[in-house]
């Protein structure tokens, strides 16, 4: 061996496979985030007239209902609701909360739906999730300028 001329130890080699390793590493990430998604569903679109119009317990409530897809099935679904006071207005400060249940089985759902004011007085709960057939009710409860409950029934084949 000349004077001038090291021995190898390694350490090149460590490098450079630590620098190839590093580039597949963020070849396979960039991959990855490169993938497209799934385009979101379309919003929930509902008839004009109402599949079901009832009246609250305490009566003070009229309550339209209209379900997407109409009728419901069994997957995600979504439900709007219009409440109008005697008057027939809509009540303002109105707040609600709707569980979907299974009245024969005494159980709910596992996902919880969300609950928009889209207009004064009208409500869209999605996603509803119907997870199987049978009977099935809509327990509403409304707070803030009317305390009341209610509950829609209704059937997926």
């Amino acid at each position: 061996m000349s004077a001038t001329a090291r021995p190898r130890t390694g350490s090149s080699t460590g490098v450079h496979l630590l620098a190839s390793v590093s580039l597949i590493v963020a070849a396979v990430v960039n991959a990855a985030c490169a993938v497209e998604m799934a385009p979101a569903a379309p919003p929930a679109s509902f008839a004009a007239d109402p599949d079901q119009t009832l009246v609250s317990d305490t009566g003070a409530l009229r309550i339209e209902v209209r379900f997407s897809p109409r009728p419901p099935t069994v997957g995600s679904n979504a439900v709007q609701l219009s409440f109008q006071d005697a008057n027939g207005a809509a009540p303002s400060g109105l707040g609600l909360a709707v569980v979907p249940w299974m009245p024969a089985h005494g159980h709910g759902t596992s996902v919880d739906p969300i609950v928009t004011e889209t207009a004064p007085g009208t409500f869209v709960a999605e996603p509803l999730y119907l997870f199987m057939p049978g009977s099935w009710e809509l327990r509403m409860t409304t707070s803030g300028s009317v305390d009341d409950t209610a509950k829609a029934a209704f059937e997926i084949p």
